[in-house]
């Protein structure tokens, strides 16, 4: 009411309330129709689950690293209870059987929109299971606001608690909308957060596992190049503490000019490209040979500076080395990153990470990424 009467006061005395010019853009069924700097563009703190807002993928593509998990729009997978979405593994064969796994035959396509397959790279939308390569025997989900909500340059605040679980991979991470400079990575890839579900997974006597989270760009003319390299940051705790033990804050600021990270207030890197942009940033120029720079049209921060999406999802496992060979984990890891049978030999040593799911406690939960919102502001 005070806010009514204010704005009636303001319009008898002829004075105009100010809005200060912003750089943030945004587009999609969802994004405001004005942007002043400083305002509340995105908020989403999953009172409901808004189908609206969030799109599901559905596919068993493997998200190009040939993963264990198949993505669908199911409310054992994704859900929200408390405020807070849920994205919790099942297992493929606790609903077709175990025998589908090397028989069977999955089928994606579906008659209305919501039902349609979203990626058939990789045999994404048909598959046919067989002894030596079984069907993808994950069941996951992965969300996004692809149609609802881009946007770009701007601060956003993601509140999460991070899953623990062997070989579980949680993602917080924006997309281009419209690939204005190519396919990946030309068109860049925003990683916000991203962990290890292993408690116990290590490297040279380092925990690489939930005690440690990573904010990343990857960008680069044509895969396999990709700068990743120059721009990956990492926030670690204190032995013993880990993120899938509480909630954190997963931060960033995005301007024309720079992107910042930071995990609870506290900055973990800062990306401030030279005059040569992102080009000069990953010295593509002696890498690729006599390849053109897809962002010479672009601003000094291309190709982050187009409009984003967000992303939410969890995987399982996949060869990309996200879960290195030489790492050492209670037990053995039960695939390698160089194996064609990998997702059969991860399936076969399921009673050694299994267990570390939970899954018959607590309704599975600490197997589960969870977001308590995610905020943009303009800037």
């Amino acid at each position: 009411m005070t806010g009514i009467v204010l704005l009636l006061l303001c319009a008898v005395a002829g004075v105009t309330l100010s809005c200060k010019r912003s750089i943030t853009t945004a587009g999609g069924t969802k994004a405001p129709s004005r942007i002043c700097s400083g305002d509340l563009i995105f908020d989403e703190e999953f009172h409901t689950f808004d189908f609206q807002t969030w799109n599901h993928e559905k596919t068993a593509a493997g998200g190009q690293h040939w993963e264990f998990e198949i993505y669908l729009n199911n409310r054992s997978n994704s859900f929200v209870r408390d405020g807070k979405l849920f994205i919790k593994p099942t297992l493929t064969a606790d609903k077709f059987g175990e025998r589908f796994l090397s028989t069977g035959k999955l089928l994606l396509y579906g008659g209305s929109p919501a039902d349609a397959c979203t990626n058939p790279s990789d045999w994404g939308c048909e598959r046919i299971g067989t002894r030596e390569h079984v069907l993808n025997p994950i069941t996951s989900a992965r969300i996004r606001t692809v149609d609802s909500f881009h946007y770009r340059y701007g601060r956003v605040v993601g509140r999460a608690k991070m899953p623990a679980g062997d070989w579980l991979w949680p993602a917080i991470w924006l997309l281009p909308r419209y690939n204005e400079y190519g396919p990946w990575p030309a068109s860049g890839e925003i990683d916000l957060s991203e962990s290890r579900g292993n408690r116990n997974l290590t490297i040279d006597g380092l925990n690489i596992g939930t005690e440690i989270c990573s904010s990343t760009l990857h960008f680069g003319p044509f895969s396999p190049f990709d700068g990743w390299q120059d721009a990956t940051y990492r926030k670690r705790l204190e032995p013993g503490k880990g993120f899938d033990q509480d909630f954190h804050l997963f931060q960033m600021e995005w301007t024309n000019d720079h992107l910042k990270f930071a995990v609870d207030g506290q900055e973990i890197g800062r990306i401030d490209p030279p005059e040569g942009g992102f080009w000069q940033l990953g010295e593509f120029e002696s890498r690729t040979g006599n390849v053109d720079n897809p962002w010479v049209d672009g601003t000094k921060m291309a190709p982050f500076d187009k409009e984003f999406y967000f992303i939410l999802n969890l995987a399982v496992g996949g060869v990309n080395g996200y879960f290195p060979d030489n790492a050492v984990n209670p037990g053995t890891k039960p695939w390698k990153n160089n194996s064609t049978r990998a997702s059969t030999d991860f399936w076969n040593g399921r009673d050694q990470w299994l267990p570390t799911w939970q899954l018959d406690l607590n309704n599975g939960e600490s197997a589960a990424l969870q977001v308590d919102y995610i905020k943009v502001w303009a800037i």
